[in-house]
């Protein structure tokens, strides 16, 4: 397959699902129907001296149903990012939320007899006695039965799920990828230029444009939008956290809100709290940045609006034919090992990527794993900016992390939220070598400049990130704060993450509604800056060691969701328990912020 000459499109999912209206779909679904009855009637079988093995076959038969589950709303669901305004694909979405919602509920039974009926004598020898990769799997499963409710409670939450916050986020993305954008430009004293994007990663790229006026223009046009319609969108995220508190905290006992995610990560919350205050104690890091970063633009200060500027003043940067931006990432995974570059060709091979710009499309980027014997499939919105390659090569390394686990059985094959980006960053990086090591000292300038912009917005602002979703947790659960006051504490979050070194509108303030990840994944964006700060270490041995360094790391990926991450790292000798592991990261980071300091006094 010639992977330089090809050209964007659109995926092919015929290889989950030919027909959905079709007979065969129907039986597929009808099989499910039969697999769960069955499963049901095997109740009885719970009892406190069951067989290993036969517990063991009762989790391969969830597996079985789990996966086909799977399949489905896989399909339904990539079916709708390719088409937001298609109601048939819609409804189809909710549709199979519905079954899996109520297929969940029947096999519940299996998962709360486990976790809060079986005495810990007789579930220590079952765990025990499965193989080594279900034994976390099963460890976890008990850490979660105190926060677990009894089975109707249980079967009432994932029946509500659909129509609840399932319907709310859904609702939020078919707001959001239908709106239209207009951005009001000056072109001279008096003329005024007006453009219209009804996709806003069109409009979102321009904030990365050379042109300052261009920069401030589509973000004006982005908040404005949001801003309109924040009654909406406020309302919706109100509402999705006074669940989770309700939920989390009122029925399941959970300490804190975040501490819902920490635990569903398999993460202590001493990780996580040890991961913000090294994130929080090191602000000044990129605020030297941006100081150094306004001097470059020749400002004396740099406004928010600037923040992702690019250092040369060409009015656009180089754009990728798709199929050279393919074929660079391929031969970067190529010379890192040539497993990694199959396993990607696999993908395009398969006819798995989407990666043209439509409307109603949904925007931004994603790697979905159906399941463990399923390639991968990739939503991209390529436009040739170098950005896009980045992202390629990031949505790619998504794609090898789950085919280097494909081995797994479906319950321990996704790697956790804070080890899910390791592989998709280290990626990046790998790409952005093989980019500097043939170019001039100016275009190392650049995109250097460019790499330490991208740890920002994946370390710093995610971090920042998630301590507003802390802030506003609660300022929502305990004293029902208004769409205003939420608005004011991410106000305050940005004054605090940028110091005096970034002049911020008040436009900014409005930012946090425009973050689908506050809806979609509550406190998901400490898994980026967790993810971020472990590849620069990972990285580090990887240049000290060379190639003796690759199987450990591929060791890592092939994990999964096997390994607690504390003890999976140890063994590599990271200890994500303490704040000093964290600051080895970003004095990493401060040595790039050197680096480009001294190629400007060149």
């Amino acid at each position: 397959m010639n992977f330089a000459a090809l050209k964007i499109g659109a995926w092919d999912l015929s290889g989950l699902v030919k027909d959905p209206a079709g007979s065969e779909f129907a039986q597929f679904l009808d099989s499910i129907e039969g697999k769960v009855k069955v499963f049901e009637g095997r109740r009885q079988s719970l009892r406190p001296d069951i067989p290993a093995a036969e517990f063991e076959g009762m989790i391969h038969d969830l597996e079985d149903i789990y996966e086909k589950l799977s399949i489905a709303g896989g399909y339904a669901h990539l079916r709708y990012y390719g088409n937001t305004a298609s109601n048939e694909a819609s409804a189809l979405v909710t549709r199979m939320d519905k079954m899996a919602a109520e297929a969940g509920n029947r096999l519940l039974f299996f998962d709360l007899w486990f976790k809060k009926e079986l005495d810990e004598s007789n579930a220590a020898r079952l765990i025990e006695s499965a193989p080594d990769v279900y034994r976390e799997y099963l460890r976890h499963k008990r850490l979660l039965a105190k926060h677990s409710l009894s089975e109707p409670e249980e079967r009432i939450i994932n029946t509500l799920e659909v129509t609840g916050t399932g319907a709310l986020v859904k609702i939020y993305d078919k707001m959001t990828s239908a709106f239209e954008f207009e951005m009001s430009l000056k072109r001279g004293r008096k003329k005024k230029v007006t453009r219209k994007f009804d996709n806003k990663e069109k409009l979102v790229s321009l904030v990365r444009s050379a042109s300052p006026a261009e920069r401030e223009a589509a973000y004006r046009a982005l908040f404005a939008t949001y801003k309109k319609n924040s009654g909406v969108l406020g309302e919706i995220y109100q509402n999705i956290v006074v669940e989770w508190r309700n939920e989390g905290i009122s029925m399941r006992g959970y300490r804190t809100p975040i501490s819902v995610r920490n635990i569903a990560n398999n993460l202590d919350d001493e990780t996580v709290d040890a991961l913000l205050a090294a994130c929080r104690k090191n602000n000044r890091v990129f605020q030297e940045y941006f100081r150094e970063k306004a001097r470059l633009l020749g400002v004396k200060k740099l406004r928010r609006y600037d923040l992702y500027a690019p250092l040369s003043t060409k009015r656009s940067g180089k754009k990728f034919a798709y199929g050279k931006a393919v074929a660079s990432v391929l031969d970067t995974f190529g010379d890192f090992h040539p497993q990694v570059r199959a396993l990607a060709e696999r993908v395009f091979s398969e006819r798995h990527v989407d990666s043209e710009i439509r409307k109603a499309k949904r925007g931004g980027a994603f790697c979905h794993t159906v399941a463990p014997s399923i390639t991968p499939y990739v939503l991209l919105n390529f436009d040739g900016r170098t950005r896009d390659v980045s992202t390629l090569a990031h949505e790619f390394g998504h794609a090898i992390h789950s085919m280097l686990a494909e081995k797994l059985p479906i319950m321990v094959s996704h790697a956790p939220l804070p080890l899910a980006e390791t592989a998709s960053v280290f990626a990046e990086m790998l790409l952005n070598e093989r980019l500097m090591e043939k170019m001039s000292r100016q275009e190392r300038q650049l995109l250097l400049a460019e790499q330490i912009d991208d740890m920002y917005a994946t370390i710093m602002r995610q971090a920042y990130f998630t301590l507003f979703e802390i802030d506003a947790h609660r300022a929502i659960g305990e004293r029902n704060a208004t769409i205003d006051q939420v608005t004011q504490i991410y106000t305050e979050n940005l004054k605090e993450q940028f110091g005096g070194s970034v002049a911020v509108s008040p436009e900014f303030g409005w930012e946090w509604i425009y973050i689908p990840h506050f809806y979609h994944t509550p406190f998901y964006c400490y898994a980026y800056s967790f993810g971020n700060l472990l590849v620069l270490s990972l990285y580090q041995r990887y240049k000290m060691e060379g190639k003796p360094f690759v199987p450990k790391y591929l060791g890592i990926l092939a994990a999964g969701g096997s390994r607690k991450p504390e003890e999976l790292l140890k063994e590599s000798g990271l200890d994500i328990t303490k704040e000093e592991f964290w600051q080895q990261g970003f004095d990493l980071v401060g040595e790039k912020i050197q680096q480009l300091k001294g190629l400007a006094s060149k």
